[in-house]
């Protein structure tokens, strides 16, 4: 089973390569899923956003109320990084768990962790390779400007996470995402045939 991490900054499609992987056969790992549950109402990881950034973070529903923790650290390194103390532990544990699970199952030819802080994190190390989405900055910030963010939120993320070219000398591959759904699944089923089923 190999072991592949998928990273890109923000907009630059992961999330569309990750679906398109899970549809030629990878299982797929959400980071930002594992990062949600990490912090849900009940966890040790509730308790400790709560005491490190007050009980304003907590919505209407007793819940972690991610805009708003977003909204707190997003602008603020050092509050960022006290988040991601408490997070990113958590997340590793378990992305870890979950590959252990599926070497278990071994019916997986490969496992995709989707996580645009993959390498920051240091989660590429339980990977066997690192995949690396990118796309053009313009084409980034049209689409980050269709999906209602405005202009001056889409020029901050982008500076903070950039738009996956950083990356690339430490990619196994790179996928540049610059044309349209189809161009993007051709791509993708190119390097999976490179890198997975070709190695079968």
């Amino acid at each position: 089973m190999l072991t592949i991490g998928l990273t890109g900054g923000i907009g630059t499609g992961k999330s569309e390569v990750a679906r398109i992987l899970g549809e030629l056969g990878a299982v797929v790992v959400d980071a930002d899923r594992l990062g949600h549950a990490a912090y849900r109402r009940g966890t040790a990881g509730f308790d400790e956003v709560v005491r490190a950034f007050g009980r304003d973070v907590v919505g209407a529903a007793g819940e972690i109320d991610r805009k708003r923790l977003g909204q707190l650290v997003f602008g603020d390194p050092g509050r960022r990084r006290k988040l991601e103390r408490i997070v990113w532990p958590r997340i590793e544990d378990a992305i870890a768990e979950r590959l252990r699970a599926e070497r278990r199952k071994g019916s997986a030819a490969a496992v995709v962790i989707e996580a645009a802080v993959l390498v920051e994190a240091g989660w590429d190390a339980l990977c066997d390779e690192v995949w690396v989405v990118t796309a053009p900055e313009g084409e980034v910030l049209r689409r980050l400007r269709g999906s209602g963010m405005s202009e001056e939120d889409a020029l901050a993320r982008v500076r903070v996470q950039g738009n996956g070219t950083r990356l690339r000398g430490q990619a196994a591959a790179t996928i540049v995402n610059d044309g349209g759904l189809e161009d993007l699944r051709r791509r993708v089923e190119s390097v999976w045939r490179e890198r997975v089923s070709g190695k079968a």
